[in-house]
């Protein structure tokens, strides 16, 4: 039997405008960042499949069958193993049943940050399955099937997480969410993160949005309207290079979430401290209730991420146009 090893290597993603209006049909556009997820397969002789989150200090076994986890850690980390699992299954089942496998994942940025670990993690678990079991599925499948992994253990979320991290680049997720732009940003978008401690449950707080729409239909449905127009003048400002309109837009789309009821204290904290820092915008990026801010910084970057690391963690991130990546070793 010749055991091989596979790694896929997927990036993180940061929303610039549209999130969770993005769930109920309204555009957005993101990018991918240069913070990648690392998953390795690597063959065993029996068909045991055990799965590392070293970083995480996460350890423990899958079970394809019955789709369980023997694991103990903290929930969040070892939720991520859930979506180990349903990526490691939608390829299984399309293969012979009993390989064995060690699966190790490596994570470069924080969890539960709205920096798009967990579609990450999948994609590339998805990439390294298909590989491994020599599929080859191509990057069309691999983003359908992750973002119907995230459906599965979320209840509910957008595309666009799952495509950037196969394909790279910016996108614009047009209204009707069935056609995924490429924009042509071929500028530098100096953009600063700031990570809470406390960590946002994407599921809880797309679940919070809904309900609060279904309660109050006339309130929150101009909201949506409002992030819309806000996601189609910032479209324009990113092909224009147009950078103060660009920090204005995210400004009012920031206010426009925290009318969501998504922001926090210290998100707030953030996004005015790196606005008096000189970044020309700054907001929540992702579901909020923790996680992480961006500020865009063209000029102020170090003066930004100074300032924000007295109070969280902070640091820059590029764009990143490659997207899902893939090597085998025998």
């Amino acid at each position: 039997m010749i055991l091989i090893q596979v790694t896929a290597r997927a990036p993180g993603k940061v929303i610039l405008f549209g999130e969770h209006a993005v769930v109920h049909g309204k555009p957005a556009i993101a990018v991918a960042v240069d913070r990648l997820a690392h998953v390795t397969l690597t063959g065993r002789t029996d068909s045991i499949i055990r799965a590392e989150i070293s970083r995480l200090g996460v350890d423990g076994y899958l079970n394809l069958e019955n789709e369980t986890i023997n694991t103990q850690g903290y929930q969040i980390e070892v939720g991520l193993l859930k979506y180990v699992l349903k990526a490691l299954k939608a390829v299984d089942h399309r293969t012979e049943p009993g390989t064995g496998l060690d699966v190790t994942v490596d994570i470069e940025m924080p969890v539960a940050s709205g920096l798009g670990s967990s579609a990450a993690v999948t994609v590339a678990t998805l990439a390294a399955a298909s590989k491994y079991h020599q599929l080859n599925l191509k990057p069309k499948a691999i983003s359908s099937l992750a973002h119907l992994v995230e459906l599965e253990v979320q209840g509910a979320a957008s595309p666009i997480d799952t495509t950037l991290s196969t394909y790279g680049g910016v996108i614009y997720l047009s209204p009707d969410v069935q056609e995924i732009v490429r924009l042509p940003i071929d500028w530098d978008l100096p953009l600063v993160i700031g990570h809470t401690r406390r960590q946002g449950n994407t599921g809880e707080l797309v679940e919070s949005v809904r309900l609060k729409k279904e309660s109050y239909p006339s309130v929150i449905n101009p909201i949506f309207e409002s992030i819309q127009e806000v996601t189609e003048e910032a479209r324009n400002a990113l092909l224009e290079k147009d950078e103060n309109k660009l920090g204005e837009l995210m400004n009012i789309n920031h206010g426009l979430l925290d009318a969501l009821g998504v922001n926090t204290p210290a998100l707030s904290r953030m996004v005015y401290l790196a606005r008096q820092k000189g970044a020309l915008g700054s907001k929540i990026t992702g579901a909020g209730g923790g996680g992480s801010i961006i500020a865009y910084c063209p000029e102020k970057m170090d003066e930004v991420i100074s300032e924000l690391q007295k109070e969280e963690q902070a640091f820059p991130v590029k764009l990143r146009h490659e997207g899902v990546t893939c090597n085998v070793i025998e």
